[in-house]
């Protein structure tokens, strides 16, 4: 994957005219898909629109629907089916009927695009400059209760579109340890202790993460029912020395956490965790590392996906390769026992042990 340039010249020419117009592109797509342009076109099938039908079916102006159709040809998302009709893509199809693309879309109009425009500053000075397009926070993890609420709305989407498929699997995996006590690192909203009390009925449940972040999970879970008898949290800063986790756990959980950290902060966490591991318990790690993925697409989104932790996140951190990610785990003292790598969007579930 991404190791051979073989594309004809021609096609590398258009490719690098693309990319310098890539932001009005997205916007075009954006709008179209907003006002019901591609809408209609699914609708009318291959027969096409017109111009003028596109404007009468959707309330924009002529002029409206021929910059953002015109837009469309060379995005590739549309195509003159008859003499002035158009119909839409493959492409364009996949982005109304594809919940994928719509959650990253949502994602990167809402909470990355303006402060994309800040990258350069947020690689020189390693700082997550362009999150000053919201608020005045250090990350947005401190900053994500007070969001604007569609910039909420599109995170939350975004977060949970990518766990939730995968933490009924998880699951079941980490039932075969027959699991007493979890640590949940990071634990968001409670999504997964909810999942784990569920099908584990014994089991004692510990959410550990920022102060803003254990009351929003305490208030979803209480919201959808949860009985909280089971469930101990521990408000925390896992980034300061001076604050401590307390207690043993023969499971501790981290779904795509780790890679909310740079490099060292990654190993400095993972080493802390030791101390508070039962004998036999394990360290499952659940991330997506961009070259494990099956297909080339999925690559795609994650290598991009790490510039939002650039410029709105942390400026530190990255969505891993697994070739960095598991030297930072051997560093850390772990030996990784198992990995699985799941289909649908494929996440890799990683099974540690203190290296004896």
């Amino acid at each position: 994957m991404f190791k051979i340039d073989n594309t004809p010249a021609i096609e590398a020419h258009r490719k690098a005219l693309e990319i310098t117009f890539a932001p009005m592109i997205f916007q075009a797509v954006r709008v179209m898909i907003k006002k019901g342009v591609f809408d209609h076109l699914r609708k009318v099938g291959r027969e096409g629109a017109t111009y003028q039908e596109v404007a009468d079916a959707t309330g924009i102006s002529f002029y409206g629907a021929r910059v953002l159709m015109q837009s469309g040809l060379s995005a590739g998302v549309i195509y003159e089916c008859n003499e002035d009709r158009f119909a839409l893509t493959k492409v364009g199809f996949f982005l109304v009927n594809d919940q994928m693309p719509k959650v990253n879309m949502d994602f990167v109009h809402d909470v990355c695009y303006n402060g994309m425009f800040y990258l350069e500053e947020c690689i020189d000075e390693g700082k997550p400059v362009g999150l000053k397009v919201f608020g005045e926070w250090p990350t947005i993890y401190k900053g994500l209760s007070s969001l604007p609420p569609q910039v909420q709305e599109s995170w939350f989407n975004f977060d949970h579109y990518y766990s939730d498929i995968s933490f009924p699997r998880a699951i079941e995996y980490i039932v075969q340890n027959d699991p007493v006590h979890i640590l949940d690192i990071g634990g968001n909203t409670g999504k997964f202790c909810k999942v784990a009390l569920e099908r584990l009925p014994n089991v004692r449940f510990t959410i550990a993460d920022l102060p803003e972040q254990i009351a929003l999970a305490k208030a979803n879970l209480a919201e959808q029912g949860v009985d909280l008898s089971r469930v101990d949290f521990q408000p925390i800063n896992i980034l300061d020395e001076n604050q401590h986790l307390s207690g043993k756990f023969d499971v501790i959980w981290m779904s795509q956490f780790l890679d909310c950290f740079g490099d060292e902060t990654i190993v400095k966490i993972l080493t802390r965790c030791r101390n508070h591991l039962t004998e036999d318990g394990h360290v499952y790690v659940q991330e997506e590392f961009w070259d494990r993925q099956w297909h080339e697409a999925g690559a795609v989104v994650l290598q991009q996906l790490s510039l939002y932790f650039t410029t709105m996140a942390n400026g530190t951190s990255q969505m891993y390769d697994y070739k960095t990610f598991s030297g930072l785990i051997d560093r850390a003292g772990y030996d990784i026992e198992e990995i699985r790598d799941r289909d649908a969007i494929n996440v890799s579930l990683l099974k540690l042990k203190i290296r004896s």
